[in-house]
């Protein structure tokens, strides 16, 4: 079954749910719909008596579209830095109205009261949970939504459809707030990069020879590489990971201590672009004489747009650099 379409409420989906089959919305699905983490709903419902009004035998949560309306309104007012417990009486009133005691500090524009005004576009239901939980600092959230769309989708699929549009979106709201939301960015790309890691195991060396990723010298932007060490280690594949600005001498030192079968070199922006020393670690071989063996060298980022550097490849998307580095990596 589809999602419900992104720019439909949240209760709208459960009410069409509900017409389609007799399956509860659960307190994990609702959780990451939300953005809030079970924990979380789960304290509001014995604080705050924000819960389902209906409950299975066995106190199973039953969540109605009127108990979600309010869970919505919760969210919301949480969100724009409204106390938990003003929020609460203002979400079980129905209104959604604060007292005066509730009101979000002056210095906040009504812009950046809720998640919801970052603009996500066309996306998964996963990315708005998510972009919640960033907004308001809920860090517990953050990780198991995280951890929810790798294991559900595979590293690929989450890095373009969940990971890259919630980080896109709080980028863009950075970049046009004044330099709001810069906290919530950080937030998430630490928790982003901690969830991509954790899914990197040691893998044993090939005949072949490791995969190195590095960035460019200079280049600081490391996310994209480390979903493609992530996607690599979900295939099993064996990869060196350098991380970020690494000098272009260490880098040709490696290349020769390893043998890699392809270097993946990241740039972010032309000005760490560094097309000599890609050509460099092209050109570099290792073996017998005879029977020598130089590494495949892909250009990852949009620093290396430009006519000079067509002669490597430049994978489009996470997607395309695994299977080009797969292949690389698996050749005899």
């Amino acid at each position: 079954m589809s999602e419900p379409p992104p720019h439909r409420s949240l209760t709208e989906g459960v009410e069409q749910a509900s017409r389609t089959a007799d399956v509860p919305l659960t307190t994990g699905a609702l959780a990451r719909r939300l953005g809030v983490s079970p924990t979380t709903l789960r304290s509001w419902d014995r604080r705050y008596g924000i819960g389902p009004a209906v409950r299975d035998e066995g106190r199973h949560r039953r969540w109605s579209p009127r108990d979600i309306e309010v869970l919505e309104t919760m969210c919301r007012l949480t969100s724009s830095g409204v106390p938990p417990a003003e929020a609460a009486r203002a979400a079980r009133s129905g209104t959604g109205a604060l007292g005066p005691a509730a009101e979000v500090p002056a210095r906040e524009s009504p812009r950046s009261r809720a998640a919801g005004t970052l603009p996500l576009g066309d996306v998964r239901q996963e990315c708005r949970g998510l972009a919640r939980a960033a907004v308001r600092l809920d860090a517990q959230a953050v990780e198991e939504l995280l951890a929810a769309a790798v294991e559900q989708y595979g590293v690929v699929a989450a890095w373009h459809e969940v990971m890259m549009p919630t980080l896109h979106a709080v980028g863009r709201k950075w970049a046009s707030s004044g330099d709001r939301y810069v906290e919530v960015e950080h937030l998430l790309s630490w928790h982003v990069s901690t969830a991509l890691r954790r899914l990197t195991p040691a893998v044993a060396q090939t005949a072949a020879g490791p995969v190195l990723l590095a960035c460019a010298p200079g280049e600081q932007h490391t996310l994209p590489l480390e979903a493609l060490n992530a996607a690599l280690g979900e295939l099993g594949l064996p990869t060196r990971m350098f991380g970020a600005a690494v000098p272009g001498e260490a880098l040709a030192a490696a290349v020769r201590r390893l043998g890699p079968s392809a270097v993946f070199l990241w740039a972010q922006g032309r000005s760490t672009a560094n097309l000599p020393l890609a050509r460099h670690v092209a050109a570099t071989r290792w073996g017998v004489k005879g029977a020598r063996r130089r590494p495949v060298v892909v250009l990852g980022g949009p620093g290396w747009s430009g006519a000079a550097a067509r002669e490597m490849p430049q994978p489009a998307a996470l997607k395309d650099a695994v299977e080009l580095l797969s292949a690389a990596a698996t050749s005899p």
